[in-house]
């Protein structure tokens, strides 16, 4: 049996530049699946790749929390104006 060929999905992602990128890129790629036009296997590398950037996401917000955990002394306090 011969191996499936090798798309797009397959391939090792970029890792995003900064937060607001892959932001930018999320919102891009749910607006593309929204639309309901893509084809079966680019909705699944768009899903996948959504996904990728969720946990992304979640890392630096995750990060951020921690330092200002920190900044904060070790208690996580409400943003003051």
């Amino acid at each position: 049996m011969a191996p499936a060929p090798k798309t797009q999905a397959s391939a090792p992602s970029k890792s995003p530049e900064s937060y607001e990128s892959a932001m930018a890129e999320l919102d891009a790629l749910v607006g593309q699946m929204e639309n309901g036009q893509l084809p079966l296997e680019a909705s699944l590398a768009a899903y996948r790749r959504g996904t990728e950037l969720l946990k992304y996401c979640e890392a630096v917000l995750k990060d951020a929390e921690q330092q200002i955990k920190v900044l904060d002394n070790g208690t996580l306090k409400d943003y003051e104006k």
